[in-house]
This record gives C-alpha cells, structure tokens and sequence, in this order.
C-alpha cells in the first residue's frame, strides 16, 4: 500500500485529469444522473481506485452487474479504442478483492442484524408506524428490556408484541396507555416485513462492522458488494438494512480526526429511497451522522438519478460531486439541471446548465474537493474505464468467491438459541414483571481474539472473536429521538441482550436472563457499546 496519498484519477478533461484526494474522500461525495448515463461504471471506477490505495468499500448491486468487479475485465476492441483514446498507457485488466454479502443468503454470505440492534426507531420506519404505534413499539422494547428478554428474530418481536397486548392493562399503570389499536398496527407490520424476507435478514450472528473494513494480503481494500437486486423490491427494507449500517458505523467507530485516506467508503445507491416520504426527525438523524461520521474517516457517496432527490441540507455536506447526463424533459427536470449547475464551482469556458443536457454516455462534470477543502472548479471529463469486468459475474464465479471467503465459517450457518419467543412460550405471564427491576451488574466481557490489523482492521486471514448482539434501550440521544416522534421523554434502563463471543454462540440461552449491563442507543436507535 502507497505510503503517502496519492492522487485518484477519474478521468480526462480538456487539459487536465480531474482527481480525487485521499485526504478529502471522507469529504462525501454524491454521483447522479440519467438512467443509462454511466453511474454504474462511475461507481465502480471509483471503488475500484479506492481499493488499489487500501480503502475497503461498501456497495450494493441493485442491478446485479456490479459484482464483476470481482473478476478481470476483458480488453474488447471497443475498450481499447477508448483506453487510446484516454492516453491510459500500460492499462491492463485485474480483479479486485471482493467479499459478496446478501440478506437473502443465495448469492453471498449472509447478512443479519437481531431485532435489538436494529432498535425502535429504524423499526418503526420499517413498519411504516405513525407517532402513536412508534411510542407503543418504544414501549414494547422497555417491557422486554425490564425482563432481560432477548428480541433477535421476529418471532421474538411477535411474541413480545403479543405478550403485551394479552396483558396492557397490567403494563399500562407502569408504562402508559397502550392502544389495542397500535398492537394491531405493529403486528400487521410484521407480517408484511415477514413476506418481504425479514424472517431471513434478522437473526443471528449479526454482522461484524470490522468485515466491512478489511485489506488483503496485497494492501488492496476489499470491497464488499451487496446483492441487492432482490432486496431492492422491498424498497422500505434496503433502505432502512443500509441506513442501519451506516448507524452501526457511526456508532461504533472512535474518532479519527484527519486521515490520509478514509477507513471505509460507502456508497449509497438509489439513495432516493431513504428520503422518499421520511419524517423531518429521521432526516435530521441522517444530516447528523452524514456531518459527524467523517471524523470517524467513513465517506458515504450517494448515488442517485437526479440532485433534487437528496434534501439541501445534506446535500450542502457532499464536497465531491460527479454529474452526468440529465434530460430536462419535464418543469421538474429543468430544475434539477439548475440544482446541479448551481451547486458546482463555475467554469468561465462553458454553461454547465448547457453542458449537462449534452453529455454523451461515460462523459461527466466533475467537481473534487482541493487540499484545503475547497471545491475545484467544474470541469468535462470523460471517465476511466475500470479495470474489472463490466458485467455480472458467473454463477460458478460467484460460488468460488462466497466458498473460498473467510467470512464464510463464521456467517453461513444461523444460531437460533434462547430468546423472548422460547421464554413466552414456556413461561406464564405472572413471571413477566410490570414494574423495572435494579440494575444488574453484568459480568466483564471476554477479551477479543488475535489476529494482525492493518489500520484498525483485521486482514483476510484472520479474524477477531466477534461479540454478539447487545439488547438494551435508551440514552439521552434516543431520548431526544423518542421527544421529537412521539412526545414522549425519559431516560430508559437496559440489559445486555448478549455477551457471548464467536466461540460461546449456541451456549444455554439463559445468559439473556443473567445479564444486565445498561447500555446506549445513539442517534439512530442502535445500540452503542
């Protein structure tokens, strides 16, 4: 890996070659245009230049094409004549370093995340509750976090949600009102969530944020690609799944201060999901973690169609721009071309509002932050072809990349140990307290394992003991979130949902009852060490 930054060439202006900073990556970025523009080789491009320098990646493939950049490209006549055209001497094809994940578990290794760690408010948008059936799901997740019981899966979920409403009179004197109206709203909820495949994507072992940051033995960044063309049909899933990693991120990563190259680079794809119909609060949320996460050294990219998808005041915090073809067909449109032009340093030599609505297929303005943190000036340039394949990989490839992955042993076979669900069942109601017991103290957490990092981050062929999940509610930073969706305050007590390392996954289940270690939940409701 190069010692020092080095410049990330994009592409070819004019009279110059347009390059990002390494330095400035954690600076976001946002990548739009038109469907069939060149977003996706842009993207991939991108990564794959982030990678060569030792920057991981996250991405997700709604299309299905990307994973190619897990195998070699191919030298076609027509990818010469651009590589010639572009003065690229010495281009040769390679693959990069890939991990593929989905939450569906046929096309990469598994990715889950338990009930817990998801938390309230992300669970909420998931349902598609309002204020009132949110402040009941709040409540909900108090009541199993008073009885240390373990909500992983959604069964867990549906027999909590039950046990409550079978007994809202008891609860209610301690808890406040609950509304057989609201249960009913979360309970359908769930249903839906279950035919849409949440039944797969919760559980355990949860994702490890430390998998999504790692390096080869070459000090090449992996990229770890997400099979998302079957998520993306549950449009409400994929972006809440995606904006529930970067809260992990956030969350869980320390202060960095200034890198010479970020950590890890997320990009956001289709980001028009998140914002679509989304509340004021959880926009605020997003606005936070997009401001606050790059001293952590994470840059999150979006990438979407059109400028005007993304709200101002998250748009003002994306310093490096790439802009592709838009056809201002409609009054809507028109505007776009204006946002996107207006919200770019001008060139003297060329209109970009003109410019935008001309760009052929692989042409793009592009606008990089300099060393100082100031916008550079707008230029036209066409982009780089990537050296991997531009197209899907094979069956036979995928299969030989997801079996001879590490991360595999660790993530392919589910734990189902004792939770809320198996409790309920076997339990009766007059041994489910309705006022919150004391704290318990929690045991000291195992130490983690060995294993070399590069930069904080395990290489391929090791892998640290990963912690389970930890189920608890409530910090002053969930507090403000509960103030602003539901009216509601108060500070929220919690237990440690699990304290189990890799090596204990599988053990008695009773260790949900005998832990109880008061946890955080941060600006997005999931846990915080």
């Amino acid at each position: 890996m190069p010692s020092s930054p080095v410049l990330l060439y994009i592409g070819k202006s004019d009279d110059n070659y347009p390059a990002l900073l390494p330095q400035m990556l954690n600076r976001h970025g946002l990548i739009t245009g038109a469907t069939g523009t060149g977003k996706t080789v842009t993207l991939q491009s991108i990564a794959e230049r982030l990678s060569y320098i030792g920057v991981p990646v996250f991405m997700a493939d709604v299309k299905g094409d990307l994973s190619g950049i897990g195998a070699a490209g191919t030298l076609t006549p027509k990818l010469e004549e651009r590589v010639q055209e572009l003065g690229l001497t010495g281009f040769t094809p390679y693959a990069s370093s890939v991990t593929l994940w989905d939450v569906f578990s046929e096309k990469g290794i598994p990715v889950n995340a338990t009930i817990s760690q998801m938390g309230p408010l992300l669970l909420a948008r998931l349902l598609n509750l309002n204020d009132t059936q949110t402040g009941v799901l709040q409540l909900v997740f108090k009541v199993a976090d008073d009885n240390g019981l373990l909500l992983i899966d959604l069964k867990d979920l549906r027999a909590m949600v039950q046990h409550v409403g079978e007994n809202a009179a008891a609860y209610s004197s301690e808890y406040g009102n609950i509304a057989a109206a609201s249960i009913g709203a979360i309970q359908r909820g769930l249903l839906t969530l279950d035919e849409q495949g949440g039944n797969i994507f919760f559980g355990e072992p949860m994702l490890d944020i430390a998998d999504l940051m790692r390096v080869d033995s070459n000090g090449r960044g992996v990229i770890n690609v997400l099979a998302a063309d079957k998520l993306f049909l549950s449009p409400m899933l994929y972006s809440t799944f995606l904006l529930w990693l970067l809260s992990e991120l956030f969350e869980r990563l320390p202060e960095a201060g200034d890198l010479d190259q970020p950590k890890l680079v997320f990009f956001f794809d289709e980001a028009h999901l998140l914002f679509n119909n989304a509340r004021d609060a959880l926009i605020d949320k997003v606005e936070q973690v997009v401001r606050l996460i790059r001293s952590k050294g994470v840059g999150i990219y979006f990438v979407t169609q059109n400028p005007l998808d993304v709200p101002d005041r998250i748009l003002g915090q994306l310093g490096n721009r790439v802009q592709h073809a838009l056809r201002a067909f409609t009054p809507r449109d028109q505007k776009a071309v204006q946002v996107a032009a207006e919200t770019m340093r001008a060139n003297p030599k060329f209109d970009a509002a003109t410019i935008i609505g001309e760009l052929g297929v692989g042409e793009a303005l592009v606008s990089f932050l300099d060393e100082k943190g100031r916008p550079g000036i707008v230029e036209r340039a066409i982009i780089f072809p990537p050296a991997s394949r531009m197209g899907p990989l094979q069956p036979e490839e995928r299969k030989t990349l997801i079996d001879t992955s590490p991360l595999k042993a660790i993530y392919a076979e589910g734990v189902d140990r004792e939770s809320a669900y198996e409790v309920l069942k076997g339990k009766s109601a007059a041994n489910i307290t309705t006022t919150a017991p004391g704290a318990i103290p929690a045991p000291a957490a195992s130490a983690g394992g060995s294993g070399s990092r590069v930069n904080g981050v395990p290489p391929l062929t090791a892998h640290p003991h990963h912690t389970a999940p930890a189920h608890a509610l409530g910090n002053d930073l969930l507090d403000s979130l509960q103030d602003m969706l539901t009216g509601k305050g108060g500070k929220r007590e919690g237990v440690l949902e699990a304290a189990a390392k890799s090596a204990m996954r599988g053990a008695a289940g009773t260790v949900g009852r005998e832990l109880g270690k008061q946890l955080l939940r941060g600006v997005l409701g999931s846990i915080t060490k």
